[in-house]
């Protein structure tokens, strides 16, 4: 059961929503993307992906953060194909576009559609239709590194891509009359999941769900820089909003869910569902709502930069009010600017979460709030909802961090998280070994109590770590080998190899 968020945050986002919407002036600095193409060219993009395992699962970071490709049983593989297309009209005006393919065992479906999407673009200003990757180019919310990170609590890249129509800036832009010391970005997005046939195969109990979700996700930052270099510190605040609403109960009582426009502006907003709705809707919010507050600050020198940053979880109005103490996400990041030196790494971060405080170990939701004022307890339960008992995963995977284990996991066919109250440290570095040859490491420590309702008797912990080698021939070719291994009674012992090859290249 979820509190109600206050109207104070509505208005919040509201705002939020307005300042996204506004034509400010300023430009930005266009990210990098291997596989964006150049003006008025198209890009293609083939691997081929295959894996040995021990222990009946493949490790833990050889499937996490992988957009949900890599299956979780052992001994799997993939041929993925993709192609991308960028087109400019004029100085303002452009279009993208870019189609993803992948046949993949074993499988509920072996052929999927990862992805298929059209952006069009009009000067600062991007609409994306369809599903797309959460790191592409100018897509990605978060503020941390996607490659490195133990993973976004909100939205992360562990799960496919969600179907959406999506307004963003792909980065950073100028705020009038700030002397160009302050920037703005933000999204609004609405989508609707599509994994209601692979649902019916997992789930293997009387368990009720609804099917066709529909999403919806916000963002607004903004950040205090000098954008002409001549003071060294950074600091990014933001705040992010993601909700499920919507569906077919697969409980015939329940039936269809509330899913009018103006249902919609109630999600939006954060407000209590109306007479059609559940009585848990109607009291609390409409549908499933999550997000964060981020925070930042940066430090920038020509040899090297570094980058503090706290993500706050928040589950209900309780979180938001910081009932749930510091639960959430706290790293820092060390970036080096090494040019030609293949000495140190290029990039290193250190992050800690905490899930365990959940603003207490109770829900009293059934007492009068008028003679007892406060939100009458905790037990805010990440990622689980009573009506959409899926939580937050998309194909039963995390669409936020995967280190809250994802529901894909539960080997008895049951769906949501039962390992929400977490502690773990990660740690994750990249580099060059020389010109042509490149590497990450990933390590995480984790102990779970399981859930506010569910807690374990005693401690499960996980000790994950992966290593990866990729050589990047000259001509567009990159072959990857990758060893990763699993330690510990929350997940079992498994240890795998991965190799993949890769071919980029421009079509003609």
């Amino acid at each position: 059961m979820k509190n109600r968020f206050s109207r104070i945050r509505a208005g919040w986002f509201l705002i939020g929503q307005c300042l996204l919407l506004s034509p400010f002036a300023g430009g930005y600095a266009q990210s990098n993307d291997e596989v964006v193409a150049p003006s008025g060219h198209t890009l293609y993009n083939i691997s081929a992906f295959a894996s040995s395992s021990t222990g009946g699962l493949t490790p833990f970071w050889m499937t996490s953060n992988r957009h949900g490709i890599v299956p979780l049983k052992a001994n799997n593989g993939y041929l993925q194909a993709q192609v991308f297309h960028y087109q400019p009209f004029g100085s303002k005006v452009s279009l993208r576009a870019g189609l993803d393919l992948i046949a993949v065992a074993p499988r509920n479906k072996n052929v999927i559609l990862q992805q298929l999407f059209v952006d069009v673009a009009y000067d600062r200003l991007h609409l994306s239709v369809g599903s797309r990757a959460r790191d592409a180019d100018g897509y990605n919310t978060s503020l941390l590194d996607a490659s490195l990170s133990s993973g976004d609590m909100t939205l992360s890249s562990n799960a496919r891509p969600i179907p959406e129509i999506n307004i963003y800036m792909p980065d950073f832009i100028l705020v009038p009359w700030t002397n160009a010391w302050l920037q703005v970005r933000g999204n609004f997005a609405a989508g609707r999941a599509f994994d209601s046939d692979y649902l019916k195969s997992f789930v293997r109990t009387k368990q009720h769900y609804v099917r066709n979700v529909l999403w919806h996700h916000k963002s607004l930052y903004l950040r205090i820089k000098d954008t002409n270099n001549g003071f060294p510190f950074s600091m990014t605040i933001g705040i992010r909003h993601t909700a499920q609403w919507g569906g077919v109960s697969t409980n015939p009582a329940a039936g269809t869910q509330p899913h009018s426009l103006k249902d919609f502006l109630r999600v939006i907003a954060g407000k209590s569902g109306g007479s059609d709705a559940s009585l848990s809707d109607r009291i609390n919010v409409l549908g499933n709502h999550f997000g964060s507050y981020d925070f930042q600050v940066g430090y920038a020198h020509p040899k090297a930069s570094i980058y503090a940053y706290y993500q706050h979880f928040f589950d209900d109005a309780s979180g938001m009010e910081f009932f749930n103490a510091l639960d959430g996400l706290m790293g820092i990041r060390l970036d080096l600017h090494n040019g030609d030196t293949h000495l140190w790494p290029d990039k290193i971060l250190i992050e800690r979460l905490n899930t365990l405080n959940q603003s207490g170990p109770f829900h009293f939701i059934s007492f009068d709030h008028n003679k007892y004022p406060g939100y009458g307890g905790g037990g805010d339960n990440y990622y689980n909802n009573g009506e959409y008992v899926t939580g937050a995963s998309y194909f039963n995977r995390s669409v936020g961090s995967p280190l809250l284990i994802s529901p894909e996991y539960n080997a008895d066919g049951r769906l949501g998280f039962r390992h929400n109250r977490i502690t773990a440290w990660h740690l994750g570095a990249e580099g060059r070994l020389t010109d042509d040859f490149s590497y990450r490491l990933l390590c995480a420590e984790a102990e779970s109590l399981g859930t506010p309702y569910g807690p374990l008797l005693k401690k499960l912990r996980m000790l994950s770590a992966a290593a990866a080698v990729t050589y990047h021939c000259r001509n567009a070719w990159s072959f990857s080998v990758t060893v990763a291994a699993d330690r510990g009674d929350l997940l079992g012992n498994h240890a795998g190899i991965g190799i993949s090859v890769t071919k980029r290249g421009r079509l003609r």
